[in-house]
């Protein structure tokens, strides 16, 4: 059986979820949307047992030999919005996710992906390194509260882009000559601000061992909020040295699938500035007409 957890209309879930109906696999969803009325399990004796109640079943998660997970924030869920941070229900949602997340860490199963090897996303200056590491370039980086010295690493770059430190997604800027006097506020929020490289966006998908990729052209700072000025997106091919260092580096992470964002400058050089470990494929699935959706199936159909 594979178990899909998350909320059953969100698109990526839904996708893998159509095309594991096309293979014929046994598949069974975990909705988020029922965790204030689910009661979870796990017990151990000389290996890990757990079960999952809801309002009309019961899974036995040991039956489990793959899982795809597309959580989302608790709070975000319609049926969530009036719960006050304080109440039963909440603290009973929190503690279901808290034991089924524990779950994922412990179980057999394949997991894409599990918690842990997520985590490096949650800091980008932690996962820049881990780029760097795997041999791609990065840019120049800097994380700072102190104003001085982001004026400084804008003064030595000349064009420079600001960004989250976390792994919330956030909008990538660049920094206007009208910014100049915000640059104070750094000191209540660390901030990232990094070298901007000039180039055409590239978005890698890896599953496993097979790689999607799309070229995006666009003259925004951050092609993602494009509003009225659509980028246009197509599939291309990237030489092979590139697609297995991209594999590599999610081998390396922990990763069976991943949203890899690069960027191919104007003398041909390469650089990566984030892995994603929970992608949103679907965007780029529906502008170029890639199966990433079937590989993933097949990838939990694998096990």
């Amino acid at each position: 059986m594979i178990l899909l957890w998350g909320v059953p209309d969100e698109p990526p879930l839904a996708r893998v979820a159509e095309e594991l109906e096309l293979l014929g696999a046994p598949w069974q969803l975990l909705d988020q949307r029922d965790e204030p009325r689910t009661i979870a399990e796990l017990t151990f004796d000389h290996r890990l047992h757990a079960s999952v109640s809801t309002r009309d079943r019961v899974l036995d998660l040991d039956a489990a030999t793959a899982v795809y997970h597309r959580c989302q924030d608790p709070r975000t869920i319609t049926e969530r919005t009036a719960t006050a941070s304080t109440s039963a229900e909440w603290d009973h949602v929190l503690s279901i996710e808290d034991l089924l997340l524990s779950w994922l860490e412990l179980t057999n199963a394949l997991v894409v992906n599990r918690p842990s090897d997520m985590g490096s996303n949650s800091s980008k200056p932690y996962q820049l390194a881990s780029i760097a590491a795997a041999g791609f370039r990065t840019p120049a980086t800097l994380v700072t509260t102190d104003p001085g010295t982001a004026e400084a690493f804008w003064a030595r770059h000349g064009e420079v882009v600001y960004k989250s430190v976390s792994g919330v997604r956030s909008i990538v800027a660049r920094l206007r000559p009208e910014d100049r006097d915000r640059l104070a506020d750094v000191r209540f929020c660390p901030t990232q601000f990094q070298q901007f490289i000039a180039g055409i966006d590239y978005r890698v998908h890896v599953v496993r061992e097979r790689v999607f990729a799309t070229r995006i052209e666009s003259n925004l700072d951050d092609y993602r909020y494009s509003g009225a000025a659509t980028p246009a997106l197509a599939a291309c091919n990237i030489d092979d040295q590139l697609a297995e260092q991209c594999v590599a580096m999610c081998a390396r992470m922990g990763l069976h699938l991943a949203g890899i964002d690069l960027r191919l400058t104007p003398e041909g050089d390469w650089y990566c500035f984030e892995v994603n470990p929970s992608p949103a494929f679907t965007y780029y699935e529906n502008a170029t007409g890639q199966p990433i959706a079937a590989a993933i199936a097949q990838l939990l159909v694998s096990r």
